[in-house]
């Protein structure tokens, strides 16, 4: 399956697409999405207007067509509206226009998680938008309802053979999703975590288990933890491996602007944070030593008998003009050792062969895990 971090297709990046919504903003120091474009053409050179719709995907899209995965699945942090009141407790609001959906089909993703902290930043009315345009699209959504059921249901994907990835999106309030963003019987909202603890644990893999079946993989896929560091709690690790001991099969974090370490606990993939893919940063100075220019798209193979992970291998990219390209040596190089050296800890290791990153198996399975990067 094809995972990925956050997909930020809003503000500056739906401005070069051929619908851009309004660019009116109400940050702090900026005032118009358009800055952003123009921040991007300052570092890197002009970027046509506008676009095609797959332009933001670049050589992804590319790569998702040699790979060929049964089931694709992303982490969309923006809200999908021309409605809705901005939530005027927060300084960022990110939305697309509905559109410029068709940048989101270019890539053919199946499921959107939606339990981030940008899905309802033009409130309940923007959510509701956002939910009828990926579904009226063809694309399931999870981690975001009309109600905290809803918003608590996984999207169930066939997966061939008889297979099924099951995918849950869950966010905690440590990636800034605001309390009140939480659904409730009667209210739209995020599927939102009170806590990352060992009962909070036991209730999602209590639901885990009552949707699993022989044969289905299941995918936990959580909006959690600071924008910047390698550093990951321990109170994170130890709700990882209380998700993996409960029965979901791979945890895909994601809300760190680049890549946290990469462990695999009893024989399932935990991904800490997978870094961001695509957004409108590109020319934000601050935090360069992250290298935040570079992305990862992440191939997991897993055994549907078991979820066992069978191998993970990793596309780097960088964005350039608000578009995915292939890295150069260096590039690769770069993001090669920072995840070599931050999952050591973990028991993984990353080796580079033939162009993508792959994680070497058999180290990371006879390691115990750790804990600190």
């Amino acid at each position: 399956m094809f995972l990925c971090g956050d997909v930020m297709t809003g503000r500056g990046v739906d401005q070069i697409l051929p619908h851009p919504g309004d660019p009116r903003l109400h940050e702090p120091y900026v005032r118009d999405a358009r800055t952003y474009v123009a921040l991007a053409e300052q570092e890197n050179g002009p970027i046509p207007r506008p676009v095609d719709f797959a332009w933001p995907w670049g050589d992804a899209l590319h790569v998702l067509d040699r790979e060929a995965p049964d089931v694709r699945l992303i982490n969309l942090e923006t809200s999908v509206t021309g409605d809705g009141e901005r939530d005027v407790a927060k300084q960022l609001h990110y939305r697309m226009s509905p559109g410029n959906v068709p940048c989101l089909t270019a890539a053919r993703p199946d499921a959107c998680a939606l339990a981030n902290n940008h899905v309802l930043d033009f409130g309940r009315r923007g959510l509701v938008d956002t939910l009828d345009a990926l579904t009226g699209a063809g694309i399931a959504v999870a981690g975001a309802g009309r109600t905290a059921s809803e918003a608590e249901h996984p999207a169930v994907l066939p997966a061939g053979r008889g297979s099924r990835v099951v995918f849950f999106s869950l966010g905690a309030g440590s990636s800034g999703i605001p309390h009140s963003w939480a659904a409730t019987r009667n209210r739209a909202g995020v599927n939102l975590l009170p806590d990352v603890s060992e009962d909070v644990a036991l209730d999602v893999t209590t639901r885990v288990c009552l949707i699993k079946r022989p044969g289905d993989v299941v995918v936990a896929s959580l909006h959690w933890g600071s924008n910047w560091g390698y550093d990951v709690p321990d109170s994170d690790v130890d709700f990882a491996h209380a998700l993996v001991d409960g029965g979901v099969d791979i945890v895909h974090g994601h809300s760190s602007h680049h890549p946290r370490p990469i462990e695999v606990y009893h024989g399932k993939l935990i991904l800490y944070g997978c870094g961001d893919l695509i957004n409108d940063y590109e020319g934000i100075t601050g935090h360069e030593e992250y290298r935040d220019d570079l992305r990862l798209l992440y191939f997991a193979a897993v055994r549907p008998d078991t979820g066992h992970l069978v191998g993970l291998r990793m596309a780097p990219m960088r964005v350039h003009r608000m578009r995915l390209h292939h890295t150069d040596r260096a590039g690769t190089d770069h993001l090669r050792s920072v995840l070599d050296r931050i999952s050591h800890p973990f028991g993984s290791r990353v080796d580079l062969r033939e162009g993508m990153l792959d994680l070497r198996m058999e180290i990371s399975e006879q390691k115990p895990p750790g804990r600190r990067s």
